[in-house]
């Protein structure tokens, strides 16, 4: 669950296909699909996982040769899709962000929370 605190931080002050740019690691982005499920968010996973499916291919382009995001998604006519993935994020999350959805999970799982 902590890799959906990078996420929050990439749809306040980004957007949900540039969170793929500082982390897009498989295994980061399954984690953090893992943890929204856990935090009973499957339609933000749903969303994540479809905005990591239109970044993946994109990922090497932008980072390694150093092309410029946005021009890249509006090549592939993807940007409109990124816009309105975050967007709908954005409202499902909230304003309070993805960690009421922590406060929440620790109220119905306290048994999890402190696992030592």
């Amino acid at each position: 669950m902590a890799a959906t605190h990078h996420l929050d931080i990439s749809l306040t002050l980004d957007d949900i296909g540039w969170h793929f740019l500082n982390f897009g690691h498989p295994s980061h982005v399954e984690e953090t699909e893992l943890g929204l499920r856990e935090l009973g968010l499957p339609e933000v996973a749903a969303m994540f996982h479809e905005a990591y499916e239109i970044m993946r291919p994109t990922i090497d382009e932008i980072l390694r040769q150093g092309r410029d995001y946005r021009v890249v998604l509006e090549e592939t006519d993807a940007m409109r899709r990124i816009h309105e993935l975050t967007d709908l994020a954005r409202q499902t999350i909230g304003q309070q962000g993805v960690y009421r959805y922590w406060a929440d999970y620790a109220k119905k799982h306290p048994d999890r929370v402190f696992d030592f």
